[in-house]
């Protein structure tokens, strides 16, 4: 709901049900990252391989990095806190991982539609956490204590 403040300025007013959807939204968009970023810490050197696969430099820093944005930034955005600029970064990351690990453009035919099935999710997951770096956590959220 708009709303206009003293000010002339457009701001934006929650009530207490849309704050209840949007933590239900931190924590099912949370749920993706958290625990792909423990499997990454218990499975470091599969995830080093798979990185590795596709032609990335220095795959150990880069699984370092995937585990600090889907761990820290997953439970951040679970907590609401600095939820926008913490959307901002998964959404980069959603993307770059699509664009990197689910190229169906030139992948085998036989995972063709796989790929591209992932690589629409990954797209859409960043669109939903772009929502959250608009609106904001919601009063439910470290953000608004």
């Amino acid at each position: 709901m708009a709303t206009i403040t003293a000010s002339g300025s457009s701001g934006i007013s929650t009530n207490s049900t849309q704050d209840v959807i949007a933590l239900v939204g931190r924590i099912l968009a949370a749920y993706l990252f958290i625990p792909a970023g423990f499997g990454k810490i218990m499975g470091f050197a599969g995830t080093v391989g798979y990185i590795s696969s596709v032609g990335l430099p220095l795959p150990e820093v880069g699984a370092i990095i995937a585990i600090i944005v889907e761990l820290g930034f997953g439970i951040a955005l679970l907590l609401g806190f600095k939820t926008r600029i913490t959307a901002i970064v998964l959404a980069v990351f959603t993307v770059a991982t699509a664009l990197f690990f689910h190229k169906y453009w030139s992948a085998p035919d036989a995972m063709k539609m796989m790929q591209q099935i992932n690589f629409n999710k990954n797209i859409a997951i960043a669109g939903g956490l772009l929502a959250f770096a608009a609106f904001g956590a919601g009063r439910i959220s470290l953000d608004k204590k």
